[in-house]
C-alpha cells in the first residue's frame, strides 16, 4: 500500500515486489488487481532451490527459464506457466483504469501524506483520542523506520482509539459526513470504518485486539480532501461520538 512513490523495495535488496492496484495507484476504487515487479537481480540457478526456473520444463519441450531468459525469467515463467495454471489477468478497462491513476499517483501520493499527517497530529492532540498508530508522528515506536523505508512520508493509512469504547466508534462513524463508511482503502475520498463492529466482528475481543483492530479502534484511510473540511467533520464527529 506505501506505492513506488512512497517506499522502493528494489533499491533496498528486495528480488520481487507485489503491489495491490486496488488501493492508491489506480486511487478511485474501482479496480480490483495486483501486480508483481520483477527486478531481474536474482540468480535462480545458483542453487537447486527454484527448479521451474533453472531446470527444463517439459511442459514446454526442456526449455531452461533463467537460461534461456536470463534476467526476465521470472516474468515469462509468471505469464507462461502461471497465467496458464491460475489463469489470473487483468480485463483491459480495468487495465486501462490503472493506467490512467498511475499518471497522478506522485502528485496523489504527496497530498495524502500531507493530510494524514496533520489529522494524525490533530487527533494525537484531541482529549476524546487515546491513540493514534501513525508511524509519521514522532511518538510512533515505528517513526525511525518509517523516515529510513518511506522517506517522503509513511503513507495515509492508521488508526485510532477512541474514549468510550466500542459504542463511542459506533457513534462516531454513523456521525461521520465527508469520509465514507467502507472496507476499502486507499481511494482520493477519505474512508473509515469500525473494524470491531464489520470486518473482525466475527473475532473474539482478545483476537480483535491482538489483530490491531479493538472495540476502541477505528481506522481511517485519509484522502485528497480539502485538509479542514477533514479536521471539521472528524471534530463533529468525535463530539457525538462521546458526547
Amino acid at each position: 500500500m506505501a506505492t513506488p512513490f512512497l517506499c522502493k523495495p528494489i533499491e533496498m535488496g528486495a528480488t520481487l515486489v507485489v503491489h495491490s492496484l486496488t488501493k492508491y495507484m489506480t486511487g478511485n476504487g474501482t479496480v480490483t488487481g495486483g501486480v508483481v515487479v520483477d527486478s531481474g537481480k536474482f540468480d535462480w540457478s545458483a542453487s537447486d532451490k527454484f527448479p521451474s526456473l533453472s531446470a527444463p520444463e517439459p511442459a514446454y519441450h526442456g526449455l531452461t527459464f533463467h537460461q534461456t531468459f536470463g534476467n526476465m525469467a521470472y516474468t515469462f515463467h509468471g505469464i507462461a506457466i502461471g497465467l496458464r495454471d491460475l489463469g489470473m489477468t487483468m480485463n483491459p478497462q480495468a487495465a486501462h483504469y490503472t493506467l490512467m491513476g498511475i499518471e497522478t499517483l506522485g502528485l496523489r501520493m504527496e497530498k495524502h501524506v500531507e493530510n494524514a499527517v496533520k489529522v494524525a497530529q490533530w487527533l494525537e492532540n484531541d482529549p476524546r483520542v487515546t491513540a493514534v498508530t501513525y508511524a509519521g508522528l514522532p511518538s510512533s515506536p515505528w517513526h525511525e523506520t518509517a523516515a529510513r523505508v518511506y522517506p517522503k512520508g509513511a503513507g495515509a493509512l492508521f488508526t485510532f482509539a477512541v474514549k468510550g469504547g466500542y459504542e463511542a466508534c459506533v457513534k462516531l462513524v454513523d456521525n461521520l459526513a465527508l469520509f465514507s463508511h467502507v472496507a476499502n482503502l486507499g481511494d482520493t475520498r477519505s474512508l473509515v470504518i469500525h473494524s470491531a463492529s464489520t470486518t473482525h466482528r466475527q473475532l473474539t475481543v482478545e483476537q480483535q485486539i491482538a489483530a490491531g483492530a479493538g472495540p476502541d479502534v477505528v481506522r481511517l484511510s485519509i484522502g485528497i480532501e480539502n485538509i479542514e473540511d477533514l479536521l471539521a467533520d472528524l471534530d463533529q464527529a468525535l463530539a457525538a461520538a462521546t458526547a
